[in-house]
């Protein structure tokens, strides 16, 4: 499929995070390639005037004005909040190459998330940083079930960037997201990949807005035995698993000294960090 690619003027590379870890985020492209059928992020579209289907685009950030890196002193930085900063696109366009040369000198705290093994790219960057974290997508060890889902490095791939990472001592995190109930096994992705992995994220799958429906039709025809309890998830707001499954985690991580952070109450997290903000 041929993507749109367009190069955008923005004013400034930093947004304020409403994310519940971070204090700023730096999106350097709009749009994602990866397609990824569960993602969020296609809210986007109602701010870009972008009518076209979503991952079929791409908008490259241009921007005249360096970061303010003082104003980043002792915050934190996540680095692909509704993007992917490694889509195919930045071997082309560097944005997120030149991003990182502007922050390399900065007393904060980064986080890059992403699905791309193009990362491996700029480990010569990444261990310039003193407080770096690459967090790394997987949420399957299935290879047919990824390429289903999104058109991102292979999970393969994916284990290698870590591998490799941390062997350069960069702390890794593979998070865990989204977990599809039923499908994703935590404690598999664990035991294949703790000796390279310094923490775990879990996120569970939210179904909202166009895509909801696409994944039902896709449970319904690859997983037929979950769609029912799919719909007392998505349709009917049943609680009950993702409740149960966070003990599990909880007691599997504790139990086997893993460090970790469940995401699966975001709003609430979120309402946390903005009680804790100053007045």
């Amino acid at each position: 499929m041929k993507i749109i690619e367009k190069e955008v003027m923005t004013k400034d590379l930093l947004t304020k995070s409403n994310l519940p870890a971070s204090d700023y985020v730096i999106n350097p492209y709009i749009g994602c390639p990866h397609a990824c059928k569960y993602c969020y992020a296609r809210f986007m579209k109602r701010f870009t005037g972008h009518t076209e289907a979503w991952g079929s685009f791409i908008d490259i950030k241009c921007c005249d004005k360096p970061i303010n890196i003082k104003k980043l002193h002792h915050k934190s930085v996540f680095i692909s909040s509704v993007t992917d900063c490694y889509n195919p696109f930045e071997e082309k366009y560097q944005a997120t190459r030149r991003i990182l040369e502007q922050l390399k000198a900065a007393d904060c705290f980064v986080t890059i998330s992403t699905k791309s093994n193009l990362i491996l790219r700029d480990i010569d960057l990444l261990k310039q940083f003193q407080n770096l974290t690459a967090a790394v997508s997987i949420n399957t060890l299935d290879e047919n079930f990824q390429k289903d889902m999104d058109c991102a490095s292979s999970i393969r791939e994916r284990i290698e960037i870590l591998k490799t990472l941390h062997s350069q001592g960069i702390h890794t995190v593979l998070f865990m997201s989204p977990i599809f109930p039923f499908i994703t096994d935590f404690k598999e992705i664990i035991e294949a990949t703790k000796a390279y992995v310094c923490e775990y994220w879990f996120e569970n799958l939210n179904l909202r807005g166009e895509y909801k429906q696409d994944i039902l039709l896709y449970i319904s025809e690859h997983y037929p035995q979950y769609l029912s309890d799919y719909k007392k998830i998505y349709n009917e707001k049943n609680l009950k698993y993702w409740e149960q499954l966070a003990g599990d985690i909880d007691q599997y991580c504790q139990s086997n000294h893993i460090k970790y952070t469940n995401y699966f109450y975001h709003s609430l997290l979120v309402a946390q960090k903005e009680r804790k903000l100053p007045l």
